[in-house]
C-alpha cells in the first residue's frame, strides 16, 4: 500500500456539521435499527426450523398435500384454539365408542366366568395356600378375573384405555393357567376350553374393533394435517410480515444514511485517490463486494464483469462514503489476519466483536443490493 495506511481512511473528520443533538439522534437511530434486527433474525430463525422440521418429518408427503381434499382445506384454515376444541371434541367421541365396545365385551366376560369351569380363575392364586413355591418363576404376571374386573370399573383414569387391553388380560388368565399346569391336569384342560370359547365370541366382536381403530387412525390424521396446516398457514403469515417489516427497516436505513451523508463533509481529491490506491488492496472477494456497493446507486455499473473500469470522480458522496467505510473495516480484517498469517491460516481470534459486527451488516446490505427498490407484496 505505497503511500496509504490505516491512517489515511480513518473517520476521525467524518461528521455532521450539526450539533451534538444531532448525532446523538442518529446514534439513537442506528441502535433502534440493530436492536429491530437482531429481532428480525429470532423471527426469521423461527421460521426457517419449523420449515426446515416439516421438510425432515414429511420427505414425501407433496403428492397428498397436493390433493384435491388438501387443497380445499388450505382454503380456509381454523385457528389452533378451534382446532384444539374439535380435537378435544373428537377425543371425547372416540372414548365413548370406546367404551361402548368394552360394554359390548362385559357380555362376553360374563358369559364366560359364568361358565361352570371358571371357578379357578376368579380369584388370584392362592400361591402360598397351596405352597406353589416355584409359582413366580414360572409365572411373569399372574392375572385372574377379579383383577380384570376392578380395572374395567376404575373410574380413576387407571382403567382399561382399549377393548385389546381386556383382551389381552383375558387371554393371559388361560394362558398362565395352561402353562404352570400340566396338560393332563383338570385346570389345564378346564383353561384350554374356555380360551376356545373366549376367542370364538371375541371373533364375533373383532370386526367393530378394527372398524373403530380405524375411524380413529383417519381422525387422528386428519387432526394432525389440520394443525400442521394452521401451522404453515401461521408461519406464512409471519414470514410475510417479516419481509414487510424487512423492507421497512431497509427504508429507513436508506434514509437515515442519505440523511448522514448530507450532514459530512464532502470527500476531498486526496481521499479519492487514496481509496483508489486502497481498492486495489483489497481480496478478491471484498472486492466484489466493494463492487455491488458502487452498484446500489448505479444499476448500468458492470459489477459481475470480469474488467471494470472505475471512476471514483464519478461517484456520489453517499457511494464514496460507503466504499470508505467499507474499505476500512476490510483491510483492518486483512491486516490482523495477515499478521498472523505466518504462523497460523486461522483468522486472528482478537478481531474485535464490533469489527465482526460492521462487516456481517455490510455483507448483509451487500447481498440485499438488487432488491432494495423491490418493495415486497403483502
Amino acid at each position: 500500500m505505497e503511500g496509504v495506511d490505516a491512517s489515511n481512511l480513518d473517520l476521525e473528520k467524518v461528521g455532521p456539521q450539526g450539533n451534538a443533538a444531532e448525532v446523538d439522534g442518529f446514534r439513537c437511530s442506528v441502535d433502534e435499527l440493530v436492536m429491530k434486527v437482531d429481532q428480525l433474525e429470532q423471527r426469521v430463525n423461527e421460521v426457517e426450523k419449523f420449515y426446515l422440521n416439516t421438510s425432515i418429518k414429511q420427505p414425501n408427503t407433496s403428492k397428498n398435500t397436493s390433493s384435491g381434499k388438501h387443497k380445499d382445506k388450505e382454503k380456509h384454515v381454523p385457528g389452533f384454539k378451534k382446532l384444539q376444541l374439535e380435537a378435544s371434541r373428537g377425543e371425547a367421541a372416540a372414548a365413548k365408542r370406546m367404551q361402548e365396545l368394552m360394554r359390548q365385551f362385559g357380555t362376553i366376560l360374563r358369559q364366560i366366568t359364568q361358565h361352570k369351569w371358571a371357578w379357578p380363575f376368579m380369584q388370584p392364586v392362592d400361591v402360598e395356600g397351596l405352597g406353589l413355591h416355584d409359582y413366580y418363576e414360572i409365572i411373569d404376571r399372574p392375572m385372574d378375573f377379579s383383577t380384570i374386573k376392578n380395572q374395567m370399573e376404575a373410574r380413576d383414569g387407571a382403567g382399561y384405555k382399549h377393548v385389546r387391553e381386556i383382551f389381552a388380560d383375558v387371554r393371559l388368565v388361560f394362558k398362565n393357567a395352561m402353562k404352570y399346569n400340566d396338560e393332563k391336569s383338570d385346570v389345564h384342560r378346564m383353561a384350554k376350553t374356555l380360551l376356545e370359547k373366549f376367542e370364538e365370541k371375541w371373533l364375533q366382536l373383532l370386526p367393530k374393533v378394527t372398524e373403530e381403530e380405524k375411524r380413529r387412525e383417519e381422525e387422528e390424521a386428519e387432526v394432525q394435517l389440520n394443525m400442521q396446516l394452521a401451522q404453515e398457514a401461521a408461519h406464512a403469515k409471519l414470514a410475510r410480515d417479516l419481509c414487510n417489516e424487512l423492507y421497512e427497516a431497509d427504508t429507513h436505513l436508506e434514509e437515515l444514511r442519505e440523511m448522514v451523508v448530507t450532514r459530512c463533509r464532502k470527500i476531498s481529491i486526496e481521499e479519492k485517490r487514496n481509496l483508489g490506491i486502497a481498492l486495489t488492496k483489497l481480496s478478491p472477494e471484498d472486492l466484489s463486494k466493494a463492487l455491488e456497493i458502487v452498484a446500489q446507486n448505479n444499476p448500468l455499473f458492470p459489477a459481475s464483469a470480469e474488467e471494470v473500469e472505475l471512476d471514483i470522480d464519478a461517484q456520489s458522496e453517499l457511494t464514496l462514503w460507503r466504499l470508505k467505510f467499507f474499505v476500512k473495516d476490510a483491510l483492518e480484517v486483512q491486516g490482523k489476519s495477515t499478521s498472523k498469517g505466518d504462523n497460523s491460516n486461522s483468522v486472528n481470534p482478537n478481531i474485535s466483536a464490533a469489527s465482526k459486527r460492521k462487516k456481517e451488516i455490510c455483507d448483509a446490505l451487500v447481498k440485499n443490493a438488487k432488491k432494495r427498490n423491490k418493495k415486497p407484496s403483502k
